[in-house]
């Protein structure tokens, strides 16, 4: 099944996508609180709301609030290699908010106090079941399905100081979706690719992950319980463009196309926030 979260009238709506049509799941208001409900899978398969053409679709992040977003650095053979750095044996963690996402289509926020914003394909992974210690030979039951993530990261902060959250818990700068992919129809390996003005900047296969999705539900649960709807956001391959010479930064009007083969495409504008202060 592919699920997201639609757009309507001011609300959300959890949705199951048939073809080239949506269709509505009564009583949830995202693919993150389906998630919660035990029996999830069979509700998502038999409901019969509210049909949507697709084209039309105005998509939400396809989790709207998880409660947790942890994300992996430097998980990509290809990107450690380029940034110089020797093969981790644990993964590098840090965290994002739920405030930093977006829908597969929205603008991302080009925030004025940085001018070095970089783009970071992710496949991201949505937890569809509660655990604490979960071992790595279990953990394929706690994965929901998977995703699409662009990590994008505001470079001059994030490397004011060795910790990375600084950069990259921009509001409005994170696009998750465009759907949910259960994992009886989709596994990693696939192609991820970002590309900006239809020029090619990442490439390279989901199968060349340092740390696994599993292995990933094994450490981070020993930490802290994963819950329905938290997301593991599993590192980016190489051509990012802060590792680039010279370096390359996105740039307001510019399109951003983040791609994974067989979970689909995020197609993104970034545009110059308007400054705002309470």
């Amino acid at each position: 099944m592919r699920l997201a979260t639609l757009r309507l009238d001011g609300t959300t709506r959890a949705a199951r996508l048939d073809g080239d049509t949506y269709t509505e799941i009564p009583g949830f208001a995202d693919v993150g609180e389906l998630l919660a409900h035990p029996d999830w899978r069979t509700i998502a398969a038999e409901a019969d709301g509210a049909a949507r053409p697709a084209d039309s679709a105005d998509l939400a992040s396809v989790v709207t609030k998880p409660g947790k977003i942890i994300c992996v650095g430097l998980n990509y053979r290809t990107h450690i290699l380029e940034m110089g750095r020797d093969l981790p044996e644990y993964p590098t963690l840090f965290s994002k908010y739920a405030e930093t996402l977006i829908g597969a289509n929205d603008d991302i926020e080009l925030p004025t106090e940085d001018t070095a914003i970089d783009w970071e394909a992710e496949l991201a992974v949505i937890v569809g079941k509660s655990g604490r210690r979960i071992s790595e030979s279990d953990a394929a039951e706690h994965i929901a399905g998977y995703s699409i993530c662009n990590d994008v990261s505001m470079r001059t902060w994030q490397f004011r100081t060795k910790e990375w959250l600084q950069g990259k818990n921009w509001e409005n700068t994170t696009p998750l979706g465009p759907a949910l992919v259960t994992t009886d129809e989709w596994t990693p390996g696939g192609t991820i690719r970002t590309i900006i003005d239809g020029e090619v900047m990442q490439e390279a296969s989901t199968g060349d992950l340092v740390h696994e999705p599993e292995f990933l539900i094994a450490y981070i649960s020993t930490m802290i319980t994963l819950n329905p709807g938290d997301v593991i956001i599993t590192g980016t391959p190489g051509g990012v463009g802060h590792a680039r010479k010279p370096q390359r930064y996105l740039t307001n009007g510019q399109t951003v196309e983040t791609s994974i083969d067989g979970l689909g495409t995020l197609r993104n504008r970034a545009t110059a926030a308007v400054p705002t202060t309470v």
